[in-house]
């Protein structure tokens, strides 16, 4: 199943995942080399906090994001380990939770395996010319959970720099098909659905 943008609002449709238009990029060697780096630093996901206010709310954060995804991860540990992961990631990408949420929920509707007709792997639906490219060509490492979301966010992030902040390029840039509205509109759209007051 796949989220999509429609007339009425996001609506879910059967299908698979919707990465694999992605195209590879000739990347100048600072910019493979800042990605790389980026990549490479695996420090695990254990949350760090300034102060006990921010710690509570991603506790409550953690609490209602676990609760919205009991249905397609009904193990709370799974569970759990997924949320800090795609916290962590996304905090140090610089990315909004509820939009990593959202890209994932159109990608790969949260299932971990998932792999596109073009071979793009695993939760964010990760190309795996990206491990050529960034790593050392292992693209099996992309089911890996912190590995797929690690080279996700920061593939974003990537993204949302060439582009400006231009969020709807870049994220048609991710799916690759930069300018069209389907892919960013449904992404958007399931963003909605990951918000966190």
């Amino acid at each position: 199943m796949v989220w999509v943008l429609g007339v009425g609002g996001a609506m879910l449709l059967p299908g698979g995942a919707l990465a694999g238009r992605q195209r590879e990029e000739l990347l100048v060697d600072s910019v493979r080399t800042a990605l790389s780096a980026a990549i490479q630093n695996l420090a695990p996901p254990i949350p760090e906090f300034e102060d006990t206010s921010s710690r509570l709310n991603h506790l409550r954060w953690l609490g209602e994001m676990s609760a919205r995804l009991i249905k397609r991860k009904p193990d709370a540990n799974v569970r759990r380990e997924f949320l800090q992961t795609v916290w962590y990631e996304s905090k140090r990408a610089g990315l909004d939770t509820d939009l990593v949420l959202g890209l994932i929920q159109v990608e790969s509707n949260f299932r971990k395996f998932a792999v596109s007709v073009a071979g793009a792997r695993g939760y964010m639906q990760v190309m795996p010319f990206w491990t050529r490219v960034l790593a050392d060509g292992n693209s099996a490492a992309l089911f890996h959970l912190q590995t797929n979301l690690r080279f996700g966010c920061v593939i974003l992030r990537h993204y949302l720099d060439i582009e400006r902040g231009d969020l709807f390029l870049a994220l048609g840039r991710y799916n690759g098909s930069r300018g069209k509205a389907a892919y960013p509109q449904a992404v958007l759209g399931a963003r909605r659905l990951w918000g966190f007051a």
